[in-house]
């Protein structure tokens, strides 16, 4: 194929994409409203909106009395209860989705918005505008860490954060429901930020029109595609190469510090005097442990066994029961602190051991750095998720949940 044909190829390709862009755009706010329409057009005639996939959970008769408790509260809240997923109209995100619905009433100036959690589907975020002047924020948030509603459907936990915005005392409360989980005091609240206004793609209807567009220029275009797709096969590949070399060296290094400590703890029980050492025995087992893990580690999960096991020797060497390595990346060292967590999708709260990196990134309600161990299915997950049956990190929690030398002996006598 000549070069001329080749541009002239490009050229009608870029063409018909872009009236297919601009076709589609036009389709998607004329053919319908977009989620976000739907859902400030449902705002209008009441303050609750619940999606279809929830109405079981909130039937009609659940909406209509949290709508007329918000009626009652005299506060400018509105509930938005929706399935969010990545990729959706608001990119899975409740803050976009919370901006979206803020976009769509300008002219009222104060505004509560209740949502779906984002990262958790059984529970809720709270955003107020202009300033955070009914704790809305930290009193949605309360809902998920109250006893009382431990067990409590997504009707009732609507309905409690309503109460406990109208109350006021969203930040006294969140600190109370901390210091109840982990006698620890509460995380300050996050600041309130203006979401992201909605995007332009919110609707991706209109490929109606393709039958409209003329053979000839979709030969064109799919030739045009096949070379593109080529190319984005091509440089998609590139940062998955990236990644792979990453974590090839990560790995290295890792195994490098855990040989390090191996032979740190093994040269230091020979040095140990037995008299003086009572729990010599346990810290020459656990070097014994960590020694067999380093030679069969498959992964990082297990590099970072080996400096928990590590860690587990030196303490019995020291006579010290100090806190185990961080619960969420066991490579960023010892723990500082203990503290209460809920991993996704449960409401039984764990009491874990973190560092201080970790523990000022849930002050801020944010998700810590955690190490990642592959599933039966391939796919990439933190490594508590695993079966405890299946990885003795999972069941110890790199000491957290128990002691690694003991979750190791467990694991080895129920495999013999």
């Amino acid at each position: 194929m000549s070069t001329d044909v080749k541009r002239l190829i490009t050229l009608l390709a870029a063409l018909l994409l872009a009236a297919l862009t601009t076709a589609t755009a036009r389709a998607a706010d004329g053919d319908g409203p977009s989620a976000g329409q739907r859902i400030a057009s449902a705002l209008r005639t009441s303050p609750v909106y619940v999606d279809d996939a929830y109405t079981d959970a909130v039937p009609p008769s659940r909406q209509r009395q949290l709508a007329d408790r918000i009626r009652s509260a005299g506060l400018p809240i509105k509930v938005v209860l929706t399935p969010l997923t990545k990729g959706d109209a608001f990119d899975g995100d409740s803050e976009v989705l919370a901006g979206i619905v803020r976009d769509r009433f300008p002219d009222q100036r104060e505004l509560i918005v209740i949502t779906t959690d984002s990262d958790f589907p059984d529970s809720l975020e709270g955003y107020e505008w202009p300033t955070d002047t009914h704790q809305a924020r930290d009193a949605v948030a309360t809902t998920g860490f109250l006893d009382e509603m431990r067990n409590a459907g997504l009707a009732d936990l609507t309905a409690k954060a309503v109460d406990l915005v109208a109350e006021g005392k969203g930040r006294q409360r969140y600190e109370e429901a901390m210091r109840e989980l982990d006698g620890s005091a509460a995380p300050d609240a996050k600041a309130s930020e203006s979401p992201a206004s909605e995007s332009s793609s919110d609707d991706t209807r209109g490929w109606w029109l393709w039958p409209l567009i003329a053979v000839p220029a979709l030969a064109l275009t799919a030739l045009a595609t096949r070379a593109l797709v080529r190319s984005r096969r091509t440089s998609s590949a590139i940062p998955q190469l990236v990644f792979a070399t990453a974590r090839a060296a990560d790995e290295a290094g890792l195994r490098r510090r855990a040989e390090a400590e191996v032979l740190a703890l093994g040269e230091a029980t020979q040095a140990a005097d037995a008299t003086t050492t009572p729990d010599l025995q346990r810290a020459l087992d656990a070097y014994a442990a960590a020694g067999t893990v380093l030679d069969e580690a498959r992964g990082l999960p297990d590099l970072a066994g080996v400096l928990a096991l590590a860690q587990e020797g030196r303490d019995a060497l020291a006579g010290s029961l100090g806190l185990p390595l961080c619960f969420f990346a066991p490579r960023h060292g010892r723990a500082a602190l203990r503290t209460g967590w809920r991993q996704l999708g449960r409401r039984e709260r764990l009491d874990v051991a973190v560092c201080q990196e970790c523990a000022d990134t849930l002050r801020t309600r944010r998700a810590p750095e955690v190490l990642t161990d592959t599933d039966e299915d391939g796919r990439t997950v933190p490594y508590f998720e695993l079966p405890a049956g299946r990885s003795v990190w999972a069941a110890t929690g790199y000491g957290s949940l128990m002691s690694p030398l003991d979750g190791f002996n467990t694991r080895r006598n129920a495999t013999r």
